[in-house]
């Protein structure tokens, strides 16, 4: 297992989907990501993305993207760049999304440990809105991203499903509403708590988690020709086996720390 530590935090997300939208990134947050910067400037020159897609599969390491990486073949096909990022403590669900579309840490956005506050700082939403975009939140109950991100003038669509939520992002997707769309996935996370991160079960929701992600490229192309689309695969910490077979996360630890990310733009 390669030793990474990359210097690009999740929190690079939040700055990242600004710049590339055109929207001002306060001085508070953290720096967009230079390798999509660039990809964006060489694919679109001055112009700007107006969709933003991003898929957010939980606890998808890196060290499983190393070990098994021919199950990220499509991954690969859909995406322009990879990517290792840099998760933040504690390395749990919450924490993790909060740093990511707050573009700051832990300390400042105030969600410390496992718990689901309605953040209170700006987060992506709170940008888009404000700059006059529509935004929608595609997840499954009681999951972080269906609580902390509450209580804003957008859509929210909540099932008690993963296929649920599947259907309804390809829909929205096709319906060509909302300039961001962000979409949570928590079924390799969930099945790997109970079995452990490379049981075939296991592995079996992470190639779902994929071939989902091919999916919504597949529909974007399909129904976005008239768009330049920001698209991301974008795991939020990775995860290790403990006693008894099953899996956790939380820890300061390569395997929970080091994620890696796709990106992909679509250019109209």
């Amino acid at each position: 297992m390669t030793d990474l530590n990359s210097s690009l935090c999740i929190t690079s997300v939040y700055s990242t989907a600004l710049e590339l939208a055109g929207i001002e990134v306060p001085d508070d947050k953290d720096s967009a990501d230079p390798i999509v910067k660039a990809l964006a400037v060489k694919k679109l020159g001055c112009a700007k993305t107006d969709r933003t897609v991003i898929l957010n599969p939980d606890a998808v390491a890196m060290w499983v993207y190393q070990k098994y990486t021919e199950k990220f073949v499509q991954a690969h096909l859909c995406s322009d760049v990879s990517v290792p990022k840099l998760s933040v403590m504690p390395s749990v669900t919450p924490v993790c999304f909060a740093s990511m579309y707050s573009g700051v840490m832990p300390e400042i956005h105030g969600i410390r440990r496992y718990e689901k506050p309605v953040l209170t700082v700006e987060t992506i939403f709170d940008s888009f809105i404000k700059a006059g975009k529509k935004c929608a939140i595609v997840s499954t109950s009681g999951d972080s991203i269906s609580m902390i991100f509450l209580n804003r003038n957008m859509d929210y669509y909540i099932y008690d499903t993963v296929e649920e939520v599947k259907a309804k992002a390809l829909e929205l997707i096709e319906r060509d509403e909302y300039d961001l769309t962000v979409i949570y996935n928590g079924n390799y996370d969930s099945t790997m708590h109970r079995h452990g991160p490379e049981a075939p079960e296991s592995l079996a929701e992470l190639d779902d988690n994929i071939s989902f992600y091919k999916e919504l490229s597949d529909k974007i192309d399909s129904c976005w020709s008239n768009h330049n689309v920001f698209f991301g695969f974008c795991p939020d910490h990775g995860c290790h086996e403990i006693d008894g077979g099953c899996g956790s996360h939380g820890l300061d630890m390569q395997e929970d720390m080091n994620v890696i990310h796709f990106y992909a733009i679509k250019k109209l």
